[in-house]
């Protein structure tokens, strides 16, 4: 026997070996996880977005787990509250939270003193899903168009008003693309939270909200709420005649609206791998796929790296746009 031949043998038992040990630590892992009911923080209140999300794959995720998943809200401070909670806790996978895109793309330009680092203070596990957003007008406003809506602004320059879930949300920064892309001057007037916010258009205490498609539906069904545009990459089934901001001649970039799921940094590659699995299947789940699009919601399954990408490259367009507006909140 040659010494080269000895020498891939035993390079190959090495290699065997260490994957072999590999494997065996990752099973010793899954093994351990999960040993108690699983908390999903949720950072927004319920009846939101991502509160109807996070119980929707509630159920799933527990039947692949073997364990109760619970879900938790911790509302409040754009996220904050939230955020800051899970960046504390012990990387066992036990705690996590399903977060949205401010949390990980806008707030790091929008606070000066941040308590929390996306970059460093989470283990990213999973994309879950996203969601179009639509701009809604009060029906006491007269205003049946874009192009009614941008003409008033014009002529009436700050004296059209519209409502957000909050200063710096989603909801928020849409509205000021819009505006900003239009060359036209709106009045903000921030509530706190997204219903209160959405009965501030429909009551007429304010003009307009660039809303997520999903919650403000219902109330366009009924004419509490008139839709101008849809604030997506593409038109509604819901709403087929209704154009995108772009087929309406607005050059403005889409609103991000998905959410993700992370846990505290340093958490074990086999435990991410499992929640991970678990989201997969939840999304594939009919039951929950069936809900997610009847409430107008994009199940996008994917690895952890895909929310890395979604969060530079939406860093990128809307953390130039804050800083460029100056928009802070303290």
């Amino acid at each position: 026997m040659t010494m080269s031949s000895i020498g891939r043998r035993t390079l190959t038992a090495a290699v065997l070996t260490s994957g072999t040990a590999l494997s065996a630590r990752r099973a010793r892992a899954q093994g351990m996880f999960p040993t108690q009911p699983i908390r999903l923080i949720v950072s927004q209140a319920a009846g939101s977005n991502t509160d109807v999300v996070a119980r929707l794959m509630a159920e799933p995720m527990a039947r692949k787990l073997g364990q109760p998943v619970v879900v938790e809200n911790r509302a409040g401070a754009n996220g904050v509250i939230a955020t800051t909670y899970i960046k504390q806790q012990r990387p066992d996978g036990h705690t996590i939270a399903l977060v949205g895109v401010s949390l990980l793309t806008f707030n790091p330009y929008l606070y000066s003193n941040l308590p929390y680092d996306p970059a460093r203070d989470f283990t990213y596990i999973a994309p879950v899903s996203d969601t179009p957003f639509v701009l809604v007008v009060s029906p006491k406003s007269g205003i049946t168009s874009l192009a009614d809506f941008v003409t008033r602004a014009k002529t009436q320059s700050g004296r059209l008003t519209f409502s957000s879930a909050g200063i710096g949300n989603s909801t928020h920064l849409a509205t000021e693309m819009l505006a900003d892309r239009t060359g036209i001057q709106l009045t903000h007037v921030p509530y706190a939270g997204t219903t209160q916010a959405l009965t501030a258009v429909m009551t007429g205490e304010v003009d307009a909200m660039i809303s997520v498609l999903g919650n403000a539906l219902p109330q366009i069904r009924d004419r509490s709420l008139v839709p101008l545009a849809a604030v997506a990459a593409a038109r509604s089934p819901d709403l087929p005649d209704l154009p995108t901001l772009t087929e309406a001649g607005v050059n403005a970039p889409v609103m991000p609206g998905w959410l993700a799921l992370v846990g505290p940094a340093g958490m074990a590659e086999p435990v991410v791998m499992l929640l991970n699995s678990a989201v997969r299947e939840a999304l594939a789940d009919p039951a929950v796929t069936r809900n997610m699009v009847a409430s107008n919601i994009v199940p996008i399954p994917g690895s952890a790296e895909d929310i890395r990408g979604r969060v530079a490259r939406d860093g990128d367009v809307w953390g130039g746009f804050i800083r460029t507006k100056n928009l802070r909140v303290e």
